[in-house]
């Protein structure tokens, strides 16, 4: 049994077919996987952005993802990638956002 998670082009793919569908059926939703708090390693789902494969943890917060998809549509790249802490990888912030408490969790996969 295999638990492949789906790879979208981009963001804005990611947004309209994975976010958007699930805080319709779920509108109490606040995060991904529903739940209200607790950290999380399980992926939700892929996208591509610069050329690079991206990894969505279930627990990031839809409100984040949707002030992304926001800028998007306003035609602005609200991504800035950064190193992580042991520089064995590398995450996605939006900008402008504090990176204390961001409740977005993408990590390049």
């Amino acid at each position: 049994m295999t638990n492949t998670k789906e790879t979208y082009p981009d963001f804005k793919e990611f947004y309209t077919r994975a976010v958007e569908p699930l805080k319709a059926a779920n509108p109490a939703f606040i995060r991904l996987d529903g739940k209200p708090k607790g950290d999380t390693r399980i992926v939700f789902a892929y996208f591509l952005y610069q050329e690079k494969k991206w990894k969505v943890n279930a627990d990031t917060h839809i409100d984040r993802l949707k002030l992304a998809f926001d800028e998007i549509a306003k035609g602005n790249d609200p991504f800035v990638i950064k190193a992580l802490r042991d520089d064995r990888g590398a995450y996605l912030a939006i900008k402008g956002q504090p990176v204390r408490n961001s409740k977005l969790y993408i990590y390049a996969a």
